[in-house]
């Protein structure tokens, strides 16, 4: 996997590092800046099957941060 610079968050999983969530960025959940990140979000799952498949990717992690359920972002997971 190439460096791709510095991320905001990092979960282990197996003997790999994964990098995600931007720098410098904060994650509001429950808010319209979250729900026009899920809508983008939404989008790219749609574009990358593979990274939505795979629970450990950047984006379905980025995604969780932000409680996107749907196009939506909520306050708490339901």
């Amino acid at each position: 996997m190439a460096y791709s610079g510095p991320k905001k968050f990092s979960k282990k999983v197996g003997n790999k590092t994964v990098r995600y969530g931007a720098k410098g960025y904060k994650v509001k959940s429950g808010t319209s800046a979250g729900d026009n990140y899920c809508t983008r979000s939404n989008g790219q799952m749609k574009k990358h099957p593979k990274a939505a498949k795979n629970p450990n990717s950047p984006l379905r992690l980025s995604r969780a941060k932000w409680k996107c359920v749907g196009n939506k972002s909520t306050r708490s997971k339901t």
